[in-house]
């Protein structure tokens, strides 16, 4: 009789949760991404109102947002580290109560100074979730239905892209703005109590590296702002992008021997998850940046109202919504490289479409461009999120998941910031532009699918 392979701690860990207790922990993680994804679209429709009723300049504003993402980005990797030592379970609790009491401060702020400090700490709740989706998602789902579970998710946050808005614009009609943290809180409670079902990710037992953490904070703090200010304050934003730099070569040397580091280098040599993290980046750059730029073009230019710039967005968001199930099912199936390739590609000739198309063509021609722009992104990130959450140790599924949330917000505030420099470059054609640039992001994700398929390392190590 054989002698039985000795378990290690990679094959002793289950493939997933059994039923039924699989069937709550998934219910537990779309909820989480269901109030942390209308987080970050509701309030958005309220800051003409919020100026308002607080009396502040719009300019002023919008730094509930800056802040929020900021706060969120340069928080995901160490919230991830602590994670793995407190368990998943216990963050994931933690980040609910935090989220709620934040939107119970939000509600009751009567200044901006109090709401802003709310929202910063409503990010930090958002964050300590945010980090733990991806994990959660490898670890609650066994590997024969990864595709599926990834494609849920990605159905859940396309569907509150297309919801958000509308939800926060209906509560504003009927209702105070503080109405739209104060839905957030039913939503709270049931996370909490979905809490218990979800699976304890494997733990790490080593002290918190807070030099790492400060660098990682200096860096990608440093990389955004100056970003931001590049157009408008040339000098400072040079001197932020070059001390972000050398925090990031000191934070790379720093992480390149540890075993389990803050930033995940370890993860990175591995060529399909750095495969994954370059082609995400690429894509979230092009989503944002043409988000940013389309209404522009839609209302300056082609001279559409503002109900039918919401429908021409709804329909990009209806394609994405709509094509991530298939596309996470067919990843099962099909190499990664190729469906991504396929995706990146349609984003890329939708973005395109719409800059080639005159400016009286019909409007079925505008939708059917942001359609197939929505139906590629759809298409592209199901198959791209299992490359990069799968490609590692199952041990390491917490930093994978934290790298995954990483990438998107970074890539969305380097598309931001690409739209704001075409505006300035070109102020009368600035929103076509920054189109063409959209276009030009999508087909960095579709080079970087190109080398991903001629890569030695094959998909099916994943």
């Amino acid at each position: 009789m054989p002698t039985p392979e000795p378990r290690t701690p990679e094959t002793a860990h289950p493939d997933g949760l059994e039923a039924p207790r699989r069937y709550w922990a998934v219910a537990a993680i779309l909820i989480g991404i269901l109030f942390t994804s209308l987080d970050m679209t509701m309030v958005n429709v309220a800051l003409p109102t919020i100026a308002r009723d607080l009396g502040i300049d719009p300019g002023l504003v919008v730094w509930l947002v800056i802040a929020y993402s900021l706060v969120v980005v340069i928080t995901l990797l160490p919230f991830s580290v602590i994670s793995e030592r407190i368990g998943s379970q216990r963050m994931y609790a933690l980040g609910v109560l935090v989220c709620m009491c934040s939107a119970i401060a939000c509600a009751l702020s009567t200044t901006f100074v109090g709401l802003l400090a709310s929202r910063i700490c409503q990010a930090l709740g958002t964050s300590m979730l945010m980090c733990l989706f991806g994990g959660l998602v490898r670890n609650t789902y066994p590997m024969r239905m990864m595709g599926f579970g990834i494609s849920l998710n990605s159905l859940a946050v396309g569907s509150t892209m297309v919801i958000g808005p509308s939800i926060g614009a209906f509560i504003l009609q009927y209702a105070h703005w503080r109405w739209i943290f104060i839905a957030y809180i039913p939503l709270c409670v049931i996370a909490a109590l979905g809490a218990r079902f979800l699976p304890d990710m494997p733990r790490i037992k080593r002290p918190f590296d807070w030099t790492s953490c400060i660098l990682n904070v200096l860096t990608l703090g440093l990389f955004i702002s100056g970003l931001d200010m590049l157009v408008h304050k040339p000098w400072q934003a040079l001197l932020f992008l070059a001390v972000a730099g050398a925090c990031a070569v000191m934070l790379v040397r720093r992480s390149w021997d540890q075993t389990a580091p803050l930033v995940p280098i370890d993860l990175l040599r591995i060529k399909p998850v750095a495969f994954a993290v370059g082609a995400s980046a690429c894509s979230f750059a092009a989503q944002m940046s043409s988000f940013v730029a389309l209404p522009f073009y839609y209302l300056n230019v082609v001279q559409y109202s503002y109900s039918d710039v919401g429908i021409l967005l709804g329909v990009w968001s209806f394609g994405t919504a709509a094509m991530a199930p298939l596309s996470g099912v067919l990843s099962d199936r099909f190499r990664v490289a190729v469906l991504c390739g396929i995706g990146a590609a349609s984003m890329a000739a939708g973005l395109g479409w719409i800059a080639a198309l005159p400016v009286d063509a019909g409007f079925t021609w505008y939708a059917a461009a942001m359609l197939m722009g929505g139906v590629g992104f759809g298409f592209f990130q199901s198959p791209n999120n299992r490359a990069l959450l799968t490609g590692g140790p199952r041990r390491r599924s917490g930093a994978a998941g934290a790298l995954q949330a990483t990438t998107r917000v970074f890539g969305q505030s380097l598309g931001t910031a690409l739209v704001a420099i075409a505006f300035n470059v070109s102020g009368a054609h600035g929103a076509t532009l920054a189109i063409v640039v959209a276009a030009f992001c999508a087909m960095g994700a579709l080079a970087v699918n190109v080398v991903r398929y001629f890569s030695p390392v094959p998909d099916s190590e994943l």
